[in-house]
């Protein structure tokens, strides 16, 4: 009977043992598939956050190509804008012109057939030649006073192209620190998100702060920004001289 005791105790025993293994081993097991399923997601967390950063630099690229194509057409309107309001100036000037030579020429050629008629007003004769070659000077002047007004507009047309010019690259200068600015704080945001310190967070908040401090100053300096040539945006400053000529119909000074 105490053999059987004995044997029976010790089957219970091995029992008892190979449930302790088996309990064992199953968490061993469980702690595996836990792992490997944290890794597996961690993995594919990665995975996702770089497919939405290249999608961004995508749209941001292709956004800028757009931007610049469509800055590439406004500055071929402007010039085509320009170069017409310069030719149209200078035909209004020569045709001007003509039209007062030929007036004179007639005039002078009705003078000179009424004093053919009447030899005795060869006085008069010499007074309407000299009438006629003063009538020319005039249109002569007449005419570098038209080029010279032409001139000036063309120079006042690139002056206000060169100022539209500097004042589209500042814009474009500010909404690239905007755009960086953004990025940044999208980072930091990330990042702050699967902060696993306090530390960290903390030092990740103070950037984020930090950046959205300088992204006010940005948005401040935007709208005092003086247009483009250093002259203030509007009020206060001198009015600058007007240097077109009278009666230019281009003259932007009115």
């Amino acid at each position: 009977m105490s053999e059987q005791k004995e044997s029976s105790v010790l089957f219970s025993l091995k029992e008892l043992m190979n449930l302790e293994e088996d309990r064992i081993k199953s968490e061993e097991a469980q702690k595996a598939a836990a792992a490997a399923a944290a890794e597996k997601a961690r993995v594919e967390a990665e995975r996702a956050a770089r497919d939405a950063e290249e999608q961004r630099i995508r749209t941001e690229e292709e956004r800028r190509r757009n931007e610049e194509r469509r800055s590439r057409e406004e500055a071929a309107r402007l010039e085509a804008i320009r170069q017409a309001e310069i030719e149209k100036a200078r035909v209004e000037a020569e045709q001007k012109a003509r039209l007062e030579a030929m007036a004179a020429q007639q005039h002078h050629e009705r003078s000179l057939a009424a004093l053919q008629q009447d030899e005795s007003k060869k006085k008069l004769r010499k007074l309407l030649v000299g009438g006629a070659i003063a009538s020319v000077l005039v249109i002569g002047i007449v005419t570098v006073v038209a080029v010279d007004s032409a001139q000036k507009n063309e120079a006042r047309i690139q002056a206000e192209a060169a100022r539209a010019r500097e004042l589209e690259e500042a814009n474009k200068r500010l909404e690239a620190q905007f755009k960086e600015s953004e990025g940044k704080m999208a980072g930091l945001r990330d990042q702050l998100a699967t902060a696993k310190d306090e530390a960290t967070r903390l030092a990740l908040q103070k950037q984020l702060e930090a950046e959205q401090q300088k992204q006010e100053q940005l948005r401040r300096g935007s709208g005092g920004r003086p247009a483009a040539g250093g002259a203030p945006a509007s009020g206060g400053g001198a009015k600058a001289p007007c240097n077109c000529a009278p009666g230019d119909p281009l003259c932007s000074c009115l």
